[in-house]
């Protein structure tokens, strides 16, 4: 397959190297490193530097979501062939978030690969789990151009077959949201309302700020460093409020 995108024409060879052990970690094999390097680009980085104006990862990132999002979801259908779709829905949902993915990327060493801004770097942008999860989805959508389909497809398998397996097992990243609109549709027939009251902090380090409504009840704010990892966080004080005083 063809790869189209904008990156140096020559790496260092000590970029070369980091490159080439990244993929020996992973195990995988790019035909054209230059591909995989630009999966690692923040675009912090292509902000400050005019020169890589348009090197950065997002559109890799764009079409790995994809490619993440069809493989799990083949896999869900064809393991789970006696479940409804909202099984594999919540299940999806859950193995695909920043919250599983970020881990996934500090296995493989996407955090020293990361090629950031000043101002990302010195606010801790290499553990932040937004721009990991990112990255892993640009490193597949990547993988997929240099490589073909069948390729990415045993590359995401690799790691997601066990996340899938943990929430099966309930050892998993549990998905508030999912849990608090069951949970609250059952009692109400309605669905809990999400709202973003406010975000905070430079444009580099967003915080955001959301609530959520059931009928009456107002639960939140609660913050995240994106929206849905507010809703996640303002659904998780509402579940386990309802739940717990169920409970007593």
């Amino acid at each position: 397959m063809r790869a189209f995108f904008s990156s140096t024409k020559f790496l260092p060879q000590e970029r070369k190297t980091a490159l080439m052990q990244f993929c020996k970690r992973a195990k995988i094999h790019f035909n054209d490193v230059r591909l995989l390097d630009l999966a690692f680009h923040h675009r912090s980085y292509s902000n400050e530097n005019v020169h890589y104006a348009h090197c950065n990862n997002e559109r890799l990132e764009f079409l790995g979501d994809s490619v993440l999002g069809m493989v799990t979801a083949t896999f869900l259908y064809e393991d789970m062939q006696e479940n409804p779709e909202g099984d594999l829905a919540r299940i999806k949902s859950i193995v695909v978030s920043e919250q599983t993915l970020a881990p996934i990327a500090l296995s493989l060493g996407i955090d020293a690969m990361l090629v950031l801004g000043k101002g990302e770097e010195l606010s801790g942008g290499r553990t932040k789990k937004a721009i990991l999860a990112d990255a892993v989805e640009a490193v597949i959508g990547a993988y997929y151009l240099d490589s073909g389909y069948e390729n990415a497809e045993k590359f995401v398998l690799s790691f997601i077959k066990d996340e899938v397996r943990k929430v099966q097992q309930d050892r998993g990243q549990k998905d508030y949201k999912t849990l608090l609109q069951e949970y609250y549709q059952k009692k109400s027939k309605h669905c809990p309302m999400y709202e973003l009251v406010k975000t905070s902090g430079p444009d580099h380090e967003r915080i955001f700020w959301v609530t959520v409504r059931l009928g009456d009840t107002l639960f939140g704010p609660e913050q995240g460093m994106n929206k849905k990892s507010a809703e996640q966080n303002a659904a998780k004080r509402a579940y386990e409020s309802l739940v717990g005083n169920q409970k007593k």
